[in-house]
């Protein structure tokens, strides 16, 4: 594995900056307030008011830190909603690291390190509302059940850092494991992930970015008729 380090970012909360990428995991401009933005409100309130449902199946590349795990688990409590958790990392981080992350203050640390020392490949009821899958792998080595999630979390390093984790071949994969309606969320605006999308036949949408960033991406499968 590649050196890592862990940073502090604008609003307090801890990111990992990747040497051997020359990239960090989050925004330097805050971790949690991007994370909060682009995949808690824009990906999971979106769609759950969207469709008036109280139980989502959620899909992530990249667990990396943990840190939309963590988010998406405390949204599931607030907002009394069920969801069935799944996300790919292929690699994940040693405890050394992770057992550093301020994400949780100190009356919930053991919660949030409990949802990295869950077994890898085996699903895990986490409590009432949250059930999490961690699978170690490459996102292009695994197979995805078609038509099984409602929000995708997109959460791979940039494209110019990863090209591979953006190409068409990779959106084709995640597009068709999505459900009628469901939608792809990510902090990523190049042009060329639109177009993919849009190819894709997908509705997509530039919104609002996150503190830093001008905007992001959302995208909805379209209803086949």
């Amino acid at each position: 594995m590649s050196a890592l380090k862990i940073i502090v970012t604008a609003d307090g909360s801890h990111s990992i900056f990747n040497d051997s990428l020359q990239e960090t995991y989050h925004s330097v401009h805050g971790a949690v307030q991007e994370s909060m933005h682009v995949f808690i409100q824009s990906g999971l309130e979106f769609y759950r008011t969207a469709n008036k449902i109280n139980s989502i199946k959620t899909f992530e590349v990249g667990f990396g830190t943990g840190l939309n795990t963590w988010l998406a688990l405390q949204w599931a409590r607030n907002e009394n909603c069920s969801i069935n958790y799944v996300s790919v990392e292929a690699f994940p981080l040693e405890e050394s690291i992770w057992s550093l992350l301020n994400y949780a203050d100190d009356r919930r640390a053991d919660e949030f390190y409990y949802l990295h020392k869950i077994r890898w490949d085996e699903e895990c009821q986490v409590d009432e509302q949250f059930s999490l899958k961690k699978i170690n792998a490459r996102l292009e080595d695994i197979q995805l059940e078609e038509a099984s999630y409602d929000v995708i979390f997109f959460d791979a390093f940039a494209p110019g850092k990863q090209p591979e984790m953006w190409s068409l071949s990779i959106l084709e994969k995640i597009e068709r494991a999505m459900k009628e309606g469901g939608v792809f969320v990510t902090y990523c605006a190049k042009g060329q992930l639109k177009r993919d999308l849009r190819a894709l036949q997908m509705v997509v949408e530039t919104l609002p970015g996150p503190p830093g960033k001008n905007e992001m991406i959302r995208a909805t499968k379209m209803l086949r008729t």
